[in-house]
């Protein structure tokens, strides 16, 4: 099943995009990257619903529920928010989440989120999670190369990807703050917006290249 990675905060079409491509409408939200804010957890449970889907939640603290991967193969979709990535795989590995949602993408259940929930898939990433100034890390493997969302939403994005590739670092995937990319298996299938003027863009050290998007709308 896809993984599809987001570059920001998602709208409603985009959301209803990517639950088109789930065998189901069964979401499970895993907002440890955002620090589990129970107001934010609400809010997605009200969203979702709009959409004609039925949510369920994992928090880790104070510990991760015991039938976490259960409920996690029982997903039809696994939303994963943005927040601080780095802090959010030590949580994941601690309590080998890692290897569960690898199970669950295995098995049929489409993996997705935006900025930490998008580059946590792919083999290395652009970050803030250790400041504002950007570094490289590495991330759970399960796609090929590198990503960094907010591509177009924050200035310094850009130039440092690009900074970072020229010194060695591996090429990958940039996106905007209103796109998604789609990877079936490991390969990348579609690129999807909800603005125009927003994509994704190949990044590699000789430049980026803009990839063909299709527009989705309300």
């Amino acid at each position: 099943m896809p993984i599809i990675a987001m570059g920001g905060y998602p709208n409603e079409p985009l959301l209803d995009d990517v639950l088109q491509h789930a065998r189901g409408r069964e979401v499970l939200v895993v907002p440890t990257a955002a620090n589990e804010d129970p107001a934010g957890t609400l809010a997605w449970y009200t969203r979702l619903r709009a959409l004609g889907a039925s949510m369920s939640h994992a928090h880790f603290f104070p510990w991760p529920p015991s039938d976490l991967r259960e409920r996690t193969l029982a997903s039809d979709v696994v939303v994963v928010p943005g927040g601080n990535t780095a802090n959010m795989l030590a949580i994941w590995r601690t309590h080998g989440f890692d290897a569960v949602l690898r199970e669950a993408w295995d098995t049929g259940v489409v993996l997705t989120g935006w900025s930490a929930g998008a580059i946590c898939w792919f083999e290395h990433a652009v970050t803030d999670s250790f400041g504002p100034q950007l570094e490289p890390m590495e991330c759970l493997g399960f796609l090929p190369g590198s990503a960094c969302p907010h591509y177009d939403g924050e200035a310094l994005r850009r130039p440092r990807y690009a900074e970072l590739v020229r010194g060695g670092f591996p090429p990958g995937i940039a996106i905007d703050d209103a796109a998604a990319v789609r990877f079936d298996g490991r390969e990348l299938t579609e690129v999807v917006t909800s603005r125009a003027g927003a994509g994704a863009y190949r990044v590699s050290s000789s430049g980026e290249e803009r990839l063909e998007a299709r527009l989705v709308s309300g």
